[in-house]
């Protein structure tokens, strides 16, 4: 059911936010750091999984479909309310903790590319385990 599809988004959302603010009390700044990201990581691992597994039916992935689709504009909508200037001028801690994930995200880029051409996809992109 689609509804099912939202639920495992919620819960993604809801453990994403809880990691960013866990980690922006450990490196000490005052915000959440990076909550919408572990999410998406969260919920495109999820997805895989269950897929794998076959614990999830075409209109379970139609929710988890739209949803991770319309993180795009979530994500480009809480940016816009970020105040960078406070970020750069707490110190370089926030600078690195923007950079890192960045720079680590750019380098697992190559390997998550083959391991994606490894695995068997139908016409459409999605994995199919009998192809």
């Amino acid at each position: 059911m689609i509804i099912y599809g939202v639920a495992i988004l919620a819960f993604c959302y809801v453990t994403g936010q809880l990691i960013g603010e866990l980690l922006g009390r450990l490196i000490g700044v005052d915000a959440n750091v990076g909550g919408v990201g572990f999410a998406m990581l969260l919920l495109i691992f999820l997805n895989d999984w269950f897929t794998k597994k076959g614990f999830s039916d075409k209109l379970t992935d139609r929710g988890i479909e739209f949803w991770s689709q319309m993180y795009i504009p979530i994500v480009v909508a809480m940016s816009a309310i970020q105040n960078v200037k406070v970020a750069v001028s707490s110190g370089s801690l926030a600078l690195v903790a923007g950079i890192v994930p960045v720079l680590i995200c750019l380098s697992v880029i190559p390997l998550l590319s083959k391991f994606a051409k490894s695995q068997p996809v139908d016409q459409h992109g999605h994995y199919n385990p009998v192809s």
